[in-house]
């Protein structure tokens, strides 16, 4: 990391939709927490504004969604256009759950960070969102 950030990441952990399996999302929400980062979880049924608006509002540095329903195709895209509307463009917008590879290719192409798979160790989650954080943020 090049730069030294004078004040803990945030990050904004949530769920959107029905998807209602929120164990994976406190277990990360949990780790960043214990990695020294400020976790805003919203908590089940969020709808994408909802998000962005919580993200505005808590000013993060990174949205981390949780899914598992299989709406990933329409759930970050609908993200990333209320983060663009919201001007939202240096934060970060990551993931994970069960998501083909060819998906998280056409998303990474939109715009979405890493998404990170089942099994995924938390020391690289940690990780890659304070590199992310660090070299792209302005502070």
């Amino acid at each position: 990391m090049s730069k030294v950030l004078n004040r803990p990441i945030r990050v904004l952990v949530a769920k959107v939709g029905l998807d209602g399996h929120d164990r994976g999302a406190k277990v990360i929400a949990t780790s960043l927490r214990d990695a020294g980062m400020e976790v805003i979880y919203t908590g089940l049924r969020q709808t994408p504004e909802m998000v962005v608006n919580t993200a505005l509002q808590e000013d993060v540095d990174a949205i981390g969604i949780s899914i598992l329903s299989g709406a990933h195709m329409t759930v970050f895209p609908k993200i990333i256009h209320f983060m663009k509307e919201k001007q939202l463009d240096d934060v970060l917008l990551t993931g994970g759950g069960i998501i083909p590879e060819a998906d998280r290719l056409k998303l990474a192409g939109m715009g979405v960070g890493e998404l990170f798979p089942p099994g995924t160790t938390m020391a690289s989650i940690v990780e890659y969102i304070q590199n992310w954080v660090t070299e792209n943020r302005n502070f």
